[in-house]
């Protein structure tokens, strides 16, 4: 890519990053909201420009690739967030290389990541996966069964239970927001909803979120080729 196409991608980054900002501060709330930039797919050159532009909180989906990104930018600071379905046999590298975990749906998951964690990586920020919506073809516990998970997650040693995740049905999200803000609010222990994307963060934040998963508004749309 030559300078003037690297600066004019830059620019875009840059600027899609203060209008997303804009965008969360314009939302009255009483909590602080942490922008996660969904960099699946996207290359490190992209990362960096965000990462320049004052980015810090990465989100990725594919766990090969994610793992080359994590050690290219090794020392930098960058916190990494692990947003996509999860296997039992890649559990230890997502707690050997994350610092947070949003996509846990199961028991099991969460004590191999708590098993793998190294102690001296300090605990793994980890969050529950709701299915609110009750959707077939998506992944998460739903609500009815949260108290029997969280009882079971919260104690696990190498681990931080911090809260809970959702992607509700775009057409229903204002609903589902309301429920996963109800949901959290009967945990005292816990802080963390994440929870909204580019069509709907301000209705997640209005309703607790306090991270939020935003992409194609930064980074614009995706190639697949």
């Amino acid at each position: 890519m030559d300078q003037f196409l690297m600066r004019k991608q830059f620019l875009m980054i840059s600027d899609n990053l203060k209008q997303v900002n804009s965008r969360i501060d314009s939302i009255q709330s009483n909590h602080d909201v942490q922008l996660i930039a969904v960099s699946k797919t996207r290359s490190v050159s992209e990362i960096q420009e965000a990462f320049d532009a004052g980015q810090t909180h990465f989100g990725e989906n594919y766990l090969q690739e994610s793992l080359d990104k994590i050690s290219y930018f090794k020392g930098t600071g960058l916190v990494w967030h692990f947003i996509g379905p999860i296997q039992s046999n890649k559990t230890a590298s997502i707690a050997e290389n994350f610092d947070w975990v949003h996509s846990v749906d199961r028991v099991k998951i969460a004590k191999r990541l708590s098993d793998q964690r190294n102690p001296n990586l300090g605990k793994l920020n980890l969050l529950i996966q709701v299915n609110v919506d009750k959707e077939e073809t998506k992944s998460g516990v739903f609500i009815e069964q949260v108290d029997e998970i969280v009882s079971e997650i919260i104690s696990l040693p190498h681990i931080c239970l911090r809260g809970f995740m959702c992607i509700p049905q775009a057409e229903n999200s204002t609903n589902s927001f309301s429920e996963m803000k109800n949901l959290i609010s009967k945990y005292p222990t816990l802080g963390s909803l994440s929870m909204g994307m580019s069509s709907d963060l301000e209705v997640a934040i209005e309703n607790g979120a306090n991270l939020v998963r935003v992409g194609t508004d930064i980074f614009g749309q995706r190639s697949y080729n």
